[in-house]
């Protein structure tokens, strides 16, 4: 049995109206990688604020020890001088500023009040050899990926003789590669006797890399599993994490497609800044009514830039290619002309693109359909309440009512409303672009469902996702791209995930 490091011990913690931890406990051995899992809300984050100090002692009821002793952490600063580090899911680096500058950032290497730079950037370099980050200390973050950006993050936390690292979603916004970077980093550190906290969505990392697993469920600890014993498998967890048995991950469902809705036609579209960069090249495809159709690439294939140019050339320089819906030619020129013409887009980042994080349910569902809810150009608030409302018990969307601020709920939450807001303005044609990205098995299941709802009710889809099961397991058809061009086209019986790998990676369009 492994040494322990941590131990909480009946943790509580409320806020105004919500219970958030009630009698959580969770002991963590040293030198393991112990995942923290359960649906979005269940108290995973708030848990390991509690932790970090980020809510200070005296604000949560339980016990903390480490290493055996009682903590009072009374701020971030006191558990980093624990050796405890957290990294949040949005990181907290400066653009502006060099690797190097952001590692130290708050702990700079000084003498007489003066930074030594000889010493910050020596230092600097050793922490990127150490993370495996061949980066140039003095290079600015902003030049930076987001992948190459955690492990600044990383190098940072190692810079404080980290004992115990908190990584909170941590390959949330990161491709397959770097995905695998991470984990395998995680592995390395472990070998240099630093614990980890993982908090996850991803069962695939979490089978693959944790050696113990915690699932909360509604703000309790529910059960911890030993990976050793075989006890962690996906099935299980998704049973603790949702309270119920998950035979199908995804809704069974009789496709009847109809007439073709909706054709895109040798579509070419420019890099909005780079003039000799092309990033979408003679795409070709068509969605019918009632039928989802996915859309597969790896990171930089041009989908979400495909997406964005068709919903109204909201991104780069149009160069050619014609739009068809019903069979007729339509000329879309920006968003306005989108919506009118019935496509709706919910984008990648839902927090950037899709939502007014301060603002309310209410705003965020009917800003895209004003006119639907406005007489004579001024817009009735009684009607908007109602409609927002009825809106948001459609979606099942979590929330005391539409006056809550939409940056105050779940992942899967706002990732309804975005979807709420589009189906307010009664589209025909859903561009969804990583819909699931960020959620929990639970909320995925129920956006499935809302997908489905909308391909029955005679709407097209397309489906653009990271994860091939998701694509299989949803779609009708399954285009793959690469390099800005459509490389082939799979019907839902002969996708899988070797297929549409092959495609998804050659350099020329296949044939059909």
């Amino acid at each position: 049995m492994r040494d322990t490091i941590l131990e909480m011990r009946a943790i509580g913690k409320e806020f105004p109206g919500v219970k958030a931890l009630e009698d959580v406990s969770l002991r963590v051995g040293r030198g393991e990688v112990h995942a923290l899992m359960g649906e979005n809300g269940a108290g995973k984050s708030t848990l390991m604020k509690v932790l970090s100090g980020v809510y200070p002692h005296g604000s949560y009821s339980g016990e903390i020890l480490v290493d055996g002793a009682p903590a009072a952490f009374r701020g971030v600063r006191d558990s980093e001088a624990a050796g405890i580090a957290i990294i949040h899911q949005e990181l907290a680096l400066v653009p502006q500023l060099s690797i190097a500058e952001n590692i130290f950032l708050g702990n700079e290497r000084a003498r007489r009040g003066v930074v030594d730079w000889g010493r910050t950037f020596g230092q600097a370099r050793g922490l990127l050899e150490r993370v495996g980050l061949d980066q140039d200390p003095s290079v600015p973050v902003s030049d930076l990926g987001v992948g190459q950006q955690q492990l600044v993050e990383i190098a940072k936390a190692l810079s404080k003789d980290v004992r115990l690292l908190i990584l909170d979603e941590p390959t949330s916004a990161l491709n397959e590669t770097d995905s695998a970077n991470l984990l395998d980093l995680l592995r390395e550190l472990r070998g240099q006797g630093i614990t980890a906290i993982l908090i996850s969505h991803k069962l695939g990392e979490i089978t693959r890399v944790a050696d113990t697993v915690t699932v909360l469920r509604d703000g309790r600890t529910i059960e911890t599993l030993d990976t050793a014993s075989g006890e962690v498998t996906e099935d299980r967890i998704i049973r603790g994490m949702v309270g119920r048995d998950m035979d199908h991950r995804y809704p069974e469902r009789e496709s009847r497609p109809g007439r073709v809705l909706f054709e895109v036609v040798d579509w070419t579209v420019d890099h909005p800044s780079q003039l000799d960069r092309r990033v979408v090249d003679g795409a070709s495809l068509s969605v019918r009514g009632g039928e989802i159709v996915g859309l597969a690439g790896l990171m930089g294939a041009g989908r979400t830039e495909f997406a964005m140019s068709v919903f109204g050339r909201s991104y780069g320089r149009y160069v050619s290619g014609s739009l068809r819906k019903g069979g007729r030619p339509v000329r879309i020129r920006d968003v306005s002309e989108a919506i009118a013409h019935g496509i709706a887009y919910v984008p990648e980042d839902r927090k950037e693109l899709g939502l007014l994080l301060d603002d309310d349910i209410l705003r965020n569902i009917t800003l895209a359909g004003l006119d639907r809810v406005s007489r004579n150009g001024v817009i009735d608030p009684a009607r908007e309440a109602v409609r927002a409302d009825d809106a948001r018990r459609r979606m099942r969307v979590k929330s005391r009512d539409v006056f809550q601020a939409a940056g105050q709920l779940s992942g899967g939450n706002q990732q309804k409303v975005v979807l709420g807001k589009w189906m307010f303005t009664e589209p025909d044609l859903l561009i969804l672009d990583e819909p699931t990205r960020g959620i929990d098995v639970g909320a995925k299941y129920e956006i499935y469902l809302i997908i489905q709802s909308l391909a029955r009710q005679g709407k097209g889809v397309l489906l653009i996702s990271s994860e091939l099961p998701e694509l299989i397991g949803m779609c009708d058809r399954v285009y793959t791209m690469n390099d800005g061009r459509i490389t082939g086209e799979v019907p839902r019986d002969r996708a899988d995930q070797e297929t549409l790998m092959r495609l998804m990676t050659t350099a020329r369009a296949g044939a059909r």
